[in-house]
């Protein structure tokens, strides 16, 4: 695996050439962004739609609006925080990125959290949440935190997208801001001992 990159637009300009996965030859181009984040508070969502992909930055659709509004109830910008997806390409027609697809990107994540180094990741949906916390039910886990094997704190919540649909989701989005923000309020910064094991695992 690749380490050695200077900037976040590099890993992407990298990767962009440098992966296999098969949703490219049917998008438009990849999707993200390539300023860190200044609260070291990462959310990952899980795939582009189609205004990402017409634009190249994730969540600048529907659900990008909601997150910006869900953002400002915790007193946090856009700006402030990074956002992903566990794939780069918007799959067609907005279908679930399959486990090959998930697969074929993970080394680019894994680029981009070794570059960050959040102190928290934050997931949206189901797909991110099993990214790093497998077999695990997001309608019964949103809202809690997971520890994982890095020692990044995993944050689930449902996926913004899922409250467009579902307007009853809405409110459990909201309150999940509301425990993120708390548990925020108990974090603290990484230490160097703390980002050696996060570049020793994700490098593997």
């Amino acid at each position: 695996m690749k380490t050695d990159f200077t900037s976040l637009k590099e890993i992407h300009e990298y990767y962009a050439v440098n992966n296999n996965c098969g949703l490219k030859k049917s998008a438009t181009q990849p999707v993200y962004e390539i300023t860190p984040p200044t609260s070291g508070i990462l959310f990952i969502g899980e795939a582009p739609g189609k205004n990402e992909d017409l634009q190249g930055t994730p969540f600048v659709g529907s659900a990008g609006k909601l997150l910006n509004e869900l953002l400002k109830t915790i007193g946090f910008t856009r700006e402030d925080v990074y956002v992903s997806n566990v794939v780069k390409y918007r799959p067609p027609e907005n279908r679930d990125p399959s486990d090959e697809e998930k697969d074929s990107c993970r080394v680019w994540l894994n680029a981009e959290l070794l570059f960050i180094k959040p102190k928290v990741i934050v997931t949206l949906g189901r797909h991110a949440l099993g990214r790093f916390i497998p077999n695990v039910n997001i309608s019964i886990s949103h809202g809690e935190v997971f520890k994982h094997q890095t020692g990044i704190p995993i944050f689930a919540m449902y996926h913004p997208a899922a409250s467009l649909y579902n307007p009853n989701l809405r409110k459990d989005l909201a309150e999940d801001f509301g425990k993120l923000k708390k548990f925020l309020d108990t974090c603290k910064e990484n230490t160097p001992e703390k980002e050696k094991e996060i570049e020793d695992i994700l490098k593997l």
